[in-house]
């Protein structure tokens, strides 16, 4: 894996739309977030500020933002305008845009569950199942995307007052997360865990010993890699909190930095930024355990229980 450079964005002089194959199972997903970029570079070329699109199309800057970030469905009627106060007349360059933009308004899997999620959620699944690599370190739990049924219904019922039904749908929207890792596309995963989060118990003791041998399991598969971040390593990179670091096929899209709050996220997609939580997350990898050397730590855990 190639974990040492960061992606550079693509100059921002060519706006030519980038087309995305029929029936792709992420389409919307990558439409909306090629879409926004394409949409930034015209408005850069043009030279046209945020709060002057903004204002053409009778909204804020914030939203010229989100628009061009993939963090918002798409009006017909505010593309066509602003393809239009950046100078696109071409014909076939609208319509090619304007396909793109259907496609980016296309429904998504966990939309039945849009209810439950936050805006800055639902934009991380959007990241999330297009990315090719993902990088996490967690302290506080097993990263989700390796949860237990009965371990995720732990966490998310922990210190929360919700109903049975609503529980249940939480439990199996994080389930339905961790398919897109079984797909002949599966992206690659290497979770760095540190040892607070599997010596920390969320429900009976049974629990824990079953999301220890899940994680035995899985950690076999070759896209996913876990490493255990042990105690005696003492101080280390990463102590100020979790985080995750998405990787993309696509060479419009940046890498990103996801940082989880308690009722808002925070995206990193500032090359000097994400090279500083890339650098950590080396560290981090350097100073856990190996692969096999975890395997080892997870199996020593399971016999303490």
């Amino acid at each position: 894996m190639d974990a040492g450079t960061t992606r550079r964005r693509s100059p921002s002089s060519s706006a030519k739309p980038t087309s995305i194959t029929a029936g792709q199972s992420d389409a919307p997903t990558v439409s909306r977030i090629l879409l926004g970029t394409q949409l930034r570079r015209l408005r850069e070329d043009a030279e046209i500020t945020r709060e002057a699109a903004g204002h053409h199309i009778r909204a804020s800057h914030a939203k010229i933002s989100r628009i061009e970030l993939g963090r918002v469905g798409f009006k017909e009627r505010d593309v066509a305008d602003l393809l239009t106060l950046y100078g696109v007349t071409d014909d076939a360059e609208r319509t090619a845009i304007l396909d793109l933009m259907h496609q980016a308004n296309m429904r998504v899997w966990w939309q039945k569950h849009s209810d439950l999620l936050p805006n800055w959620f639902e934009t991380y699944l959007r990241l999330e199942q297009v990315a090719k690599v993902v990088r996490t370190y967690q302290l506080q739990f097993v990263p989700g995307l390796l949860q237990t049924e009965e371990y995720a219904r732990a966490v998310i019922g922990h210190g929360h007052s919700r109903s049975a039904e609503e529980l249940n749908r939480r439990v199996m929207l994080r389930l339905e997360r961790q398919e897109m890792l079984y797909t002949p596309e599966a992206p690659h995963l290497w979770a760095v865990i540190d040892e607070a989060a599997l010596t920390r118990p969320f429900g009976p003791v049974r629990v824990m010993r079953d999301q220890l041998r899940h994680l035995l399991e899985v950690s076999a598969a070759p896209n996913i890699h876990v490493q255990v971040l042990p105690f005696r390593s003492g101080a280390h990179a990463a102590a100020g909190g979790s985080f995750s670091i998405l990787r993309f096929a696509e060479p419009d899209l940046p890498d990103v930095v996801y940082l989880e709050q308690l009722t808002s996220a925070v995206y990193l997609d500032k090359r000097a930024e994400v090279e500083e939580y890339m650098l950590i997350m080396e560290r981090v990898t350097v100073q856990s355990e190996t692969p096999a050397q975890s395997r080892e730590t997870l199996r020593r855990l399971l016999g303490e229980l």
